[in-house]
């Protein structure tokens, strides 16, 4: 029996996972900063680790999922002003509409869900730890910064050399700090701005304290997984190291993982392009029933340390999968039981999962099966392979409704009229009926005995 092995961003290898406590695993995740809806790579890193939290669960293990949100930020700021708006509106409404981007990607929810606006005093708590041990400094402009150089061994996840970085700031715009790579610890009040009191003067967080704070909090000052999207190894997820580690001097985190980029067709996903498309944008295209599931399909069977593309063509590929998996278990309705994972097929899923959550290799043991159980018409097959569907999130809507999807015409009439034309022998009529389903994306199965179902293209 294979035993999970995940690879670690910070050690650049893949790693047995031996959890911190025997039985349980504490699991964080940076979640969304609330003042935009997600786009769907964000929606690719939030579906990875809504993976792994289940592959961890079904493996026995008892799992506490942390994701946090933002919701104070310069972002927020700028996009309540512009909008005229009081901060509070701009991110319940937005946090609204990422719980219902979640849940039609069928997510779990996170077992703490903690909000930065709500960890102020741990935050603060956090910074004047750091500057009790000579790691953060007050500045003349009321700012207070983390002193990158008196952090020993900062640059270790993301492999940066801190003579070769450059601040990626204007140095004269912070002239306050000591070195042009020190990081903001705490934002000194400023008119219009959200502002909370501290012993550093009124004012509000940096965003890399958050995280720290919220996690340590919540999880302790080590847990077992800390993870995100491949762009937040640098600055986000090293601050967080030199912030954590340099406050409780232990290590923070025993295994770091990074979901890769999901790219548009052929460019990267970017604003700057203007090729950007919103999780909701998406769905809203997709059929109400099928398309969470068909979505996130598409988000998770490359493997997530690859990046992936995102085209209709290919979004429409993972909805016929999806269809075909379906109609095995409408076709062969599944027993009912837990997963027996003496079965062959099973056994190859397991040792996919437990390889770095290798999902291109179980999503074909899925097709696989599909074939047998199609091929045997075995219910107990069937039943394994919405079994293992379970671990990762698939496969557990009832097979006739998911297949028929959010239709709006009366299909059952026309079948009704069209098996009426066709003993009338009025066959111009049943297929003329035919053709206009198919125009509805409706497509016609004739069984033995005169039964016709149907299904969604």
């Amino acid at each position: 029996m294979s035993t999970l092995a995940i690879h670690n961003t910070l050690t650049r290898r893949k790693e047995p996972f031996v959890p911190l406590v025997p039985g349980r695993a504490g699991v964080y995740v940076c979640g969304p900063t609330v003042y935009d809806y997600i786009h769907v790579g964000n929606a690719r890193t939030f579906s990875v680790f809504d993976l792994v939290v289940r592959w961890l669960r079904a493996t026995g293990l008892e799992v506490t999922y942390v994701r946090n949100v933002t919701d104070v930020d310069d972002k927020i700021m700028d996009r309540a002003r512009a909008r005229g708006e009081p901060i509070e509106a701009l991110t319940e409404r937005t946090v609204a509409a990422f719980e219902e981007d979640c849940a039609r990607l069928l997510l779990v929810k996170p077992d703490r869900e903690p909000r930065a606006t709500r960890y102020i005093g741990p935050m603060v708590e956090l910074i004047s730890v750091l500057e009790s041990k000579g790691l953060a400094y007050r500045a003349a402009n009321g700012d207070v910064y983390f002193s990158v150089r008196d952090f020993p061994g900062y640059g270790k996840l993301s492999r940066r050399n801190l003579d070769d970085l450059r601040a990626g700031e204007r140095v004269a715009i912070e002239a306050a700090k000591h070195d042009p790579l020190d990081f903001v610890l705490w934002k000194a009040a400023k008119p219009g701005e959200p502002a909370w009191p501290s012993v550093f003067g009124d004012g509000r967080p940096g965003w890399h304290i958050e995280c720290s704070a919220m996690s340590a909090r919540e999880l302790g000052a080590t847990f077992d997984i800390h993870g995100g999207g491949w762009d937040l190894q640098f600055p986000h997820h090293e601050n967080e190291i030199a912030q954590s580690e340099g406050a409780s001097g232990q290590p923070f985190v025993r295994y770091w993982m990074h979901a890769a980029f999901l790219n548009m067709g052929e460019e990267k996903m970017s604003k700057s392009l203007g090729n950007v498309a919103t999780a909701r944008e998406v769905l809203a295209s997709l059929d109400p029933v099928q398309g969470g599931e068909q979505l996130r399909l598409l988000l998770l069977r490359g493997h997530y340390r690859s990046e992936i593309t995102y085209t209709r063509e290919l979004l429409d590929d993972a909805g016929n999968a999806l269809r075909g998996l379906y109609t095995a278990l409408r076709e062969t309705p599944p027993a009912d039981g837990p997963v027996d994972w003496t079965s062959p097929w099973a056994a190859r899923f397991r040792d996919a999962m437990n390889d770095d959550f290798d999902t291109p290799v179980a999503f074909a043991v899925l097709h696989e099966l599909r074939a047998e159980v199609n091929r045997t018409r075995s219910p107990a097959l069937a039943g394994l392979l919405k079994g293992l569907g379970a671990t990762i999130g698939f496969l557990q809507q009832e097979p006739d409704a998911f297949l028929k999807g959010g239709v709006t015409v009366d299909v059952a009439a026309l079948i009704a009229e069209r098996q009426a034309a066709k003993r009338a022998k009025d066959y111009a009529r049943a297929d003329a009926i035919r053709q206009e389903l198919d125009a509805a994306g409706i497509v016609l199965e004739d069984k033995p005995g005169g039964v016709t179902e149907w299904r969604k293209k």
